[in-house]
């Protein structure tokens, strides 16, 4: 079998290349293209008060997000607990007592959200 690299054995002093290891690549450290994982803080409340004593639970004090984005925050919510819900006043209020799935949806989403109130 013929050696592919005979020729280069003509060219007489050739440079031995790098000795150790080889360079490492720099790793990628963009982040577009994938979820935003900090988002900021909201405030998941439970409230009563003014409803005929009825739970809403309501999620609040949301940064650098519209209006549409909290509509469609809203949507998913009600659609994972079954129950109706709204956007009012820039927060997002779900009917009954629903903190721990509007967690679960919030984290997924990329926010830190925390139980605050009594």
């Amino acid at each position: 079998m013929p050696n592919a690299f005979g020729a280069l054995d003509a060219l007489g002093d050739l440079p031995t290349g790098p000795q150790g290891h080889l360079p490492i690549l720099p790793v990628k450290t963009s982040k577009r293209g994938q979820k935003n994982t900090s988002r900021g803080r909201v405030d998941i409340v439970r409230q009563t008060a003014h409803r005929g004593g009825k739970a809403v639970t309501v999620a609040k004090n949301f940064k650098g997000i519209g209006l549409p984005e909290k509509q469609e925050l809203a949507k998913k919510i009600q659609r994972a607990c079954g129950v109706g819900g709204t956007v009012k006043d820039g927060c997002i209020e779900i009917q009954g007592d629903k903190r721990e799935e509007m967690k679960r949806i919030l984290t997924e989403a990329g926010f830190n959200p925390v139980f605050a109130g009594g």
